[in-house]
């Protein structure tokens, strides 16, 4: 048996622990690196050498060798911060990244520090940029190819005002403020949309008036009055939908001077005595055309609960142009819902009424919006990132992408927390988060390494112990070696 042999059987095992040495430091080195996975090492025994012995042949192991150096892709415990974009995986996936220098090269991470640079590109601290799926601002319809997520506008375009509720009490024992004696319309007679000094509408003209803010389609706010006033029957009252006649860019008015400049609508609402909506009855001012209004400038347009199109969700619609923006339709409720075919009009939960007690508004409201400007943005579990504005508005804007592979262990470390997919991971399968058998996100979080030192500890005494077992190894060979030349002298 050679001597020789011992001592390669020994310096096999001084690498292989060498090198496990070496995956536990690095294991260490890694122990506050966000999304590190760490490593353990397996050995086997080599091929042994058969040799001779009285009973037949036998073998004897010619040392050890790495079987595999395998990442441990168990779950990180949680840090929380004070990001809204630093984003953690609870479950099985990685981020998508991509290089920003080569377009078609992706690679994947458990870290997800992640932030928004200086061009709008969602990045991790290296600078590639996080993929995921776009989603339509206006329609909400989300893609299915991945895109870089990147955020090309920092702004929320205007909505112009569809709908504006006004729910009121309106005094039961006023009395009749206009002039014109016999007519349940007269509020309409007395406004003067030319008068320039005072207000249009003089206040011992009315009972009462109350105002809320719309919207054009370039996000410019305009006031819309609304003057209530008993008419000459005494359950029903009298209204007038007004706004600043400076403000009306229509171009003609009825009469043909321009009183009529600012005045959209006139109308009346009948209660029952018990101070419940029964009905209303409006009149549209024509401008001379449209599909909203019928005949030629200068009539009042009669709306009835007859007239196709003239009703959605149960109320009438109004139109206006402002001097900025373009025309709007506007739907004017105030509490009750009318059926077309059959004039009914049946009050809901909150609704106009006319009680014995002082004129005030209950509750009034407008959709639509303006401009607004990004302000922030936020992660939901699920891989929405929304934009929040200025005006209000919530906008998903992306979808963060998960992958997964069929073999985990074949990824390719690239370092700076980067694997590459291999032939034998298999192809990335992407979808997302929370379905497919993927991770939900944790948004202010990151996930910690999953590095246990005192494990990293342990396997260290026994890899130190180890090596010097097998350096023993060595020099009682080279000693036996020694004895063996001496017999010579």
């Amino acid at each position: 048996m050679s001597l020789s042999s011992s001592l390669y059987s020994g310096i096999s095992g001084l690498s292989a622990l060498g090198n496990a040495m070496t995956v536990i430091g690095d294991n260490i080195a890694n122990i506050n690196t966000v999304g590190f996975k760490s490593s353990r090492v397996t050995f086997e025994d080599v091929l042994s050498q058969t040799v001779g012995t009285t009973s037949g042949t036998a073998q004897v192991g010619r040392g050890t060798t790495l079987a595999e150096i395998s990442a441990r892709f168990s779950q990180g415990s949680f840090e929380s911060t004070d990001s809204p974009t630093d984003l953690a995986i609870g479950g099985s996936g990685f981020f998508v990244v991509r290089d920003p220098n080569e377009a078609n090269t992706e690679y994947y991470t458990r870290s997800g520090e992640f932030n928004f640079d200086r061009d709008g590109n969602f990045t991790n601290p290296s600078g590639y940029i996080v993929r995921g799926t776009g989603i339509d601002r206006t329609t909400g319809v989300e893609g299915t190819d991945l895109v870089d997520i990147k955020l090309s506008s920092f702004t929320s375009p205007p909505d112009a005002t569809e709908k504006i509720t006004m729910i009121v009490n309106l005094d039961s024992t006023a009395t009749d403020k206009g002039t014109g004696a016999g007519t349940d319309i007269d509020l309409s007679a007395l406004w003067n949309g030319t008068d320039a000094v005072s207000s249009p509408l003089a206040e011992t003209n009315y009972e009462y008036q109350t105002t809320v803010k719309v919207y054009d389609s370039l996000g410019t706010t305009h006031d819309v009055t609304i003057y209530f006033d008993k008419a000459d029957t005494a359950s029903t009252y009298e209204f007038i939908v007004t706004i600043d006649p400076t403000e009306d860019g229509r171009a003609t008015f009825t009469p043909a001077t321009d009183t009529g400049r600012g005045l959209l609508a006139r109308g009346t609402v009948t209660f029952d005595t018990s101070g419940a909506i029964i009905d209303i009855d409006l009149d549209r001012f024509s401008n001379g055309g449209g599909n909203w209004f019928v005949g030629t400038g200068g009539n009042w347009t009669s709306l009835t609960e007859d007239a196709a199109g003239e009703m959605t969700n149960g109320n009438f619609i109004i139109q206006s142009t402002f001097t900025s923006g373009a025309a709007m339709n506007i739907e004017i409720d105030l509490g009750a819902n009318g059926t077309a075919g059959d004039g009914a009009w049946v009050p809901r939960a909150l609704a106009s009424t006319t009680y014995a007690s002082t004129s005030t508004t209950v509750f009034q409201s407008s959709d639509g919006y303006g401009a607004g400007d990004l302000q922030s943005t936020v992660v939901a579990t699920d891989g929405i990132i929304t934009g929040q504005y200025s005006n209000g508005q919530v906008v998903p804007l992306f979808r963060v992408a998960l992958s997964k592979f069929q073999n985990d262990q074949g990824l390719e470390k690239m370092g700076g927390n980067l694997y590459n997919a291999t032939r034998i991971s298999g192809s990335a399968i992407t979808s997302k988060p929370g379905t497919n058998g993927l991770g939900s996100l944790s948004p202010n979080s990151l996930e910690q390494s999953n590095v246990d030192i005192a494990t990293e500890f342990v396997k260290m005494i026994v890899t130190q112990r180890g090596f010097q077992a097998n350096s023993k190894i060595i020099t009682v060979t080279d000693q036996m070696l020694a004895d063996l030349i001496n017999l010579k002298r």
